[in-house]
C-alpha cells in the first residue's frame, strides 16, 4: 500500500518530478529532458533558470527580503513606472497571485462607484466558461459549478453570460451593475479569444452606463499574445486590468492595473497586502521587463508564434482524427482535440513535451516567449508523433 500524503490531495499531480530547469527545458530526476511547453501554466514567460532574473533574485536577496507596506519601496515605485508608462493605465496595486490582482480588480470597480455615491452598483457581469481564481469571490465571478460546490453559497454580486453574446450582456445591465469583467482569451474556458468587435461593444456599454470594463489578462498578459498586453489588440482600453503569472517570470506576483479616475476610489486604508510588492518581487519584476520591453523581443514572440501556428494549422489538416481545430493568439495557443484530450495530453507527454489541459476538450500550448522557431518546430516534431500514435491506435479500433 502507498504511503498517505501529507498534502491536500486537491491536485491529480502526473508522476513526474524535476530536479532544475534549463530555458525550454526541464530535467526529471531520472536525467530525462522535457520540452516544456506548459511554462508552469504561462508562468514560466522566460524559461527557466534565465541569468537575468536568477542574477536579479540573488543581487536582492543579499539585501532585504521583506519591509511591507508600512515603508516606501523604491522597486515598486520603478516597476509601476514602467508599467504605467507602457500601458493605458496610471496607477498599480502590487500582489503575490492573479487571484488577488483579481480581487483588487474587483474591489476597485465596487469602490469606484462606491465613492461617486451610487452604493447600488455592486454586481459585476461576467462570462461562461471564465476562470479567474480560487477565491471565494473570484469563483463566483467564474460561475462554474466543479469550482464552487461545497463551499457555501455563492458569493453574491455576480452574473454570468454567455461568452460573446453581446445581447445577454445588454439585458444583463441593471441598476445595481458596477462593472463587466472578461478574460481577452480565455485561457482555462478553452483559448477562446472574445471578438474584437465585442470587445469595443463592452467598452461602448460601458461608457454609455458609467460601468468600469475590467480585463483579465491573468494569463494572456505580459507578452504571450506578442503584445505587452492582450488589449492592445484590440483598439480599446479597459478601466482596471489583472496582471499576474508571467510578470514574475516564475516568482510570485501579481499586479492591479487602472485609470486614475477607476482606481479614485482606493484611498487609504481601503485595501491593503502583507507580501504584495516585496523587494524579491519587485526586484523579479523589473528583471522581466528589462526582457520584454527589450528591442526586438514582442517581435519574436510574433515570429515564432507564426511558425508554430502554421505548424500546428498543418497537423490539424494531416490528422483530422486527432486534431479539430487550433485557437488562440501568439504564444497562447490551443488543440480542440476529436479524441479525448486527456489521450492527446497523455500522448504528448510520452514525447517527452509538457502542456496543459482546459475546457471544451482542449490542449493549450504555453510555451516560454523565449522559445525559438527551432524549438517551436521540435515541439511540432512531438505533436506530429503524438498524433501519430492516437491515429494508429484509432485504426486498430476500427480495423
Amino acid at each position: 500500500m502507498a504511503e498517505a500524503t501529507p498534502l491536500y490531495e486537491t491536485y491529480m499531480r502526473a508522476p513526474l518530478r524535476f530536479e532544475r530547469g534549463e530555458g525550454v527545458w526541464l530535467v526529471a530526476e531520472d536525467g530525462s529532458r522535457y520540452l516544456d511547453f506548459a511554462a508552469g501554466v504561462a508562468v514560466n514567460s522566460l524559461g527557466h533558470a534565465h541569468p537575468h532574473l536568477v542574477a536579479a533574485l540573488k543581487d536582492q536577496a543579499e539585501k532585504v527580503w521583506h519591509l511591507s507596506n508600512l515603508y516606501e519601496i523604491p522597486g515598486q515605485e520603478k516597476l509601476a513606472k514602467r508599467l504605467t508608462d507602457n500601458t493605458f493605465a496610471d496607477k498599480v496595486f502590487f500582489t503575490n497571485s492573479g487571484a488577488e490582482a483579481l480581487e483588487c480588480a474587483i474591489k476597485t470597480a465596487r469602490r469606484y462607484q462606491f465613492a461617486k455615491g451610487r452604493t447600488e452598483r455592486f454586481h459585476v457581469i461576467t462570462f461562461e466558461g471564465a476562470f479567474h481564481g480560487r477565491t471565494l469571490a473570484t469563483i463566483a465571478a467564474g460561475g462554474q459549478a466543479k469550482y464552487l460546490e461545497g463551499f457555501g453559497p455563492k458569493a453574491p454580486g455576480f452574473v454570468q453570460v454567455p461568452f460573446g453574446d453581446l445581447d445577454a450582456v445588454k439585458d444583463a445591465i441593471t441598476e445595481e451593475t458596477a462593472a463587466i469583467l472578461i478574460e481577452p482569451i480565455q485561457g482555462e474556458g478553452g483559448i477562446r479569444p472574445a471578438p474584437k468587435a465585442f470587445l469595443q461593444a463592452l467598452r461602448d456599454l460601458c461608457d454609455e452606463y458609467g460601468l468600469m470594463l475590467i480585463f483579465d489578462e491573468v494569463q494572456c498578459g505580459v507578452g504571450r499574445t506578442g503584445k505587452l498586453f492582450a488589449y492592445e489588440w484590440s483598439g480599446i482600453a479597459p478601466d482596471i486590468l489583472a496582471a499576474a503569472k508571467g510578470i514574475g517570470g516564475g516568482f510570485p506576483l501579481g499586479a492591479c492595473l487602472a485609470t486614475e479616475e477607476a482606481a479614485s476610489g482606493m484611498v487609504a486604508g481601503t485595501h491593503g497586502s502583507t507580501y504584495g510588492g516585496n523587494p524579491l518581487a519587485m526586484a523579479v519584476g523589473n528583471a522581466v521587463l528589462d526582457v520584454v520591453l527589450g528591442d526586438g523581443f514582442l517581435e519574436h514572440v510574433r515570429d515564432v508564434a507564426l511558425v508554430f501556428r502554421q505548424g500546428l494549422a498543418s497537423l490539424a489538416d494531416r490528422f483530422p482524427d486527432v486534431i479539430e481545430e487550433i485557437r488562440g493568439e501568439g504564444l497562447m495557443l490551443g488543440i480542440k482535440a476529436v479524441v479525448p484530450s486527456a489521450d492527446l495530453l497523455k500522448a504528448i507527454r510520452a514525447e517527452k513535451m509538457l502542456a496543459v489541459p482546459a475546457g471544451e476538450n482542449v490542449i493549450r500550448l504555453l510555451p516560454p516567449l523565449i522559445t525559438t522557431a527551432e524549438e517551436a518546430r521540435e515541439g511540432l516534431a512531438r505533436i506530429e508523433r503524438a498524433s501519430e500514435t492516437l491515429t494508429a491506435v484509432k485504426q486498430r479500433a476500427t480495423a
